[in-house]
């Protein structure tokens, strides 16, 4: 960062990024604007499937981070973004807050008869948009196989809160922090950097562990493609999070500079203070 020379003068960079991003991407930009004081930038967080269509659609943005490896090859590579890096792994939580009910009797070995009795609201975001809402499926498609409880994933899903009220993972947090929920399946960088108290869940339905990934992939969610009308099957597998330079990105040199930024040891640090844990 200190050896660039780019010129900067009204430029603005474009980004977008999982809404799980909010704090490290804010965190980003600052650090980036010490060096270049004059370079504006345009930072949209949203689901990371919305992010991607938002691309599809011909919307234009130099840089997109999204919270599933995997939606690159799926949806942006090789039309719209070259290549793409992993750069931080998660793990699935039950976030709660001093207005959940049952929260002093709820672990992580009680969750699932916890938050299915009567009276106890619990949500998740939505999985056609975000990629934390169809890892909620699977998390319930893996506990209903690791405690030999059969139906609970549907018995899950009956008593969810619809989806559609919530678009991406931190409109959850928000609805934590009103009351308007007892529980919310988010991540745990989320949970950490918002403050919020978390249930953790064992590392066989966590989805954050690689040693589990065959485990992971025989829970499968069907989402919309990027075809309209169509679906496709995902799998379960290890949450990472991976960034890319838009092939339409109007100033690579400065897009390269920040994913150098965010990829690199100034990087990890700030992924490691809002609770990721940096590939």
């Amino acid at each position: 960062m200190g050896g660039t020379t780019l010129s900067n003068s009204a430029k603005t960079l474009k980004i977008i990024h999982a809404g799980a991003l909010h704090q490290v991407m804010e965190r980003c930009v600052e650090h980036f604007s010490k060096h270049m004081p004059n370079l504006e930038f345009k930072v949209s967080g949203i689901g990371s499937r919305e992010a991607a269509r938002k691309l599809l659609s011909g919307e234009i943005y130099d840089i997109i981070a999204l919270a599933d490896q995997a939606l690159f090859a799926e949806l942006l590579v090789p039309d719209l973004v070259k290549d793409y890096f992993i750069f931080a792994a998660d793990q699935m939580v039950i976030a709660y807050s001093r207005f959940s009910k049952g929260s002093s009797q709820i672990t992580p070995d009680n969750w699932t008869d916890e938050l299915l009795k009567p009276g106890v609201t619990f949500a998740r975001s939505s999985h056609h948009l975000d990629p934390c809402g169809y890892r909620t499926l699977m998390v319930w498609q893996l506990a209903e196989s690791y405690y030999s409880k059969a139906g609970l994933c549907s018995k899950l899903e009956e008593n969810c809160i619809p989806y559609t009220v919530y678009p991406k993972s931190l409109d959850l947090a928000r609805a934590l922090f009103k009351g308007s929920v007892d529980y919310a399946f988010l991540y745990s960088s989320e949970a950490e950097y918002l403050g919020l108290p978390y249930i953790p869940l064992p590392a066989k339905i966590n989805l954050s562990s690689p040693a589990h990934a065959t485990f992971y992939d025989q829970a499968a969610v069907s989402v919309e493609s990027k075809i309209p009308g169509k679906k496709i099957i995902i799998h379960g597998k290890p949450i990472e999070f991976a960034i890319g330079l838009s092939k339409n990105s109007l100033y690579p040199e400065l897009a390269h500079s920040f994913m150098d930024l965010l990829t690199g040891p100034e990087g990890n640090i700030i992924l490691e203070e809002c609770g990721f844990i940096p590939c």
